[in-house]
């Protein structure tokens, strides 16, 4: 049996790479005596993984330079007080982009909170102004995953122009905007959902697999064309046989598709960087763009 194993995805280290961009970009515009590009993310109570995620993009922030001026709220704050610090950040010229830690808890409107940012400050680019301008494809801030997922197709020269491609997933958050980029990227485009039927027939076709369904390991080797380009958004934490101890997996069996698959990302170190990345990225664009 051949031994030949996918290659692997590596978005840490593209996410390394876009770091070094930004902070020697930042470096750059500080000694010309302006202020740092500013991120605020704003956290809504102690929900574990959320605090994870909002240390994680401070940190990165630090280590480019960018100001991190998010503010933390109780799980018992109300919609009013959610929207009146959006509104707040939008006219604060210090803060060049606003994220929204989701999920909120579940008596607050995510819809309407993601609706009050400034769409210039539109820091995942979730607004429906820059989801119109995706769909346009006119110039707007990007959605972070799918555009960090189309950045690491590029570094590692992945031609997906006239690929067949399957997305399997419909969010707002990643499904959407991915097939709406891999489009404006010339492939040829299907999404693949809970309802969709013989899911398995499907994927086999795809020479580009975008897994993004939030279930653990549920793409095998048999789902998956010989030599396929699949890359895995999901981030599932389950509990390991051997160990008993908490582990994170994909939404990707990769242990069986590196198998069978050309090219791979892993989980953790694959999608998960690079979102944090084009976020840093997306403010600094932003601050230029107000510079400018």
């Amino acid at each position: 049996m051949d031994a030949k194993t996918a290659v692997l995805l590596d978005g840490k280290a593209v996410a390394e790479k876009i770091h070094t961009e930004l902070q020697q970009r930042i470096q750059t515009l500080q000694t010309q005596g302006k202020r740092p590009p500013g991120l605020a993310v704003l956290m809504v109570g102690d929900n574990p993984a959320s605090a994870a995620y909002v240390r994680n993009k401070e940190r990165a922030c630090a280590k480019v330079g960018i100001a991190s001026l998010g503010k933390n709220f109780p799980g018992s704050a109300t919609q009013a007080e959610l929207e009146a610090a959006i509104c707040e950040l939008n006219e604060d010229e210090r803060v060049d982009a606003i994220l929204v830690q989701l999920p909120l808890p579940n008596h607050l409107d995510a819809v309407a909170a993601l609706n009050k940012i400034d769409p210039n400050k539109d820091g995942d680019g979730l607004h429906p102004l820059n989801m119109g301008r995706l769909l346009r494809s006119e110039v707007g801030l990007r959605s972070c995953t799918p555009a960090g997922v189309m950045r690491v197709l590029e570094e590692y020269q992945i031609d997906v122009k006239g690929k067949q491609a399957v997305v399997i997933g419909r969010s707002i958050l990643v499904g959407k905007p991915m097939a709406l980029m891999l489009l404006e990227a010339n492939a040829t485009v299907t999404i693949a959902h809970s309802r969709t039927q013989d899911l398995a027939a499907l994927t086999r076709s795809a020479d580009i697999l975008v897994a993004a369904i939030g279930r653990p390991l549920a793409i095998t080797a048999e789902m998956v064309k010989p030599g396929a380009v699949v890359i895995d958004v999901g981030i599932n934490s389950i509990v390991d046989d051997t160990t008993g101890k908490n582990r994170l997996v994909g939404d990707v069996d990769f242990e069986q598709v590196k198998q069978v698959a050309g090219y791979i990302t892993p989980v953790p170190g694959g999608i998960g960087p690079m979102t944090v990345a084009i976020l840093l990225q997306n403010t600094v664009d932003s601050y230029c763009k107000k510079m400018a």
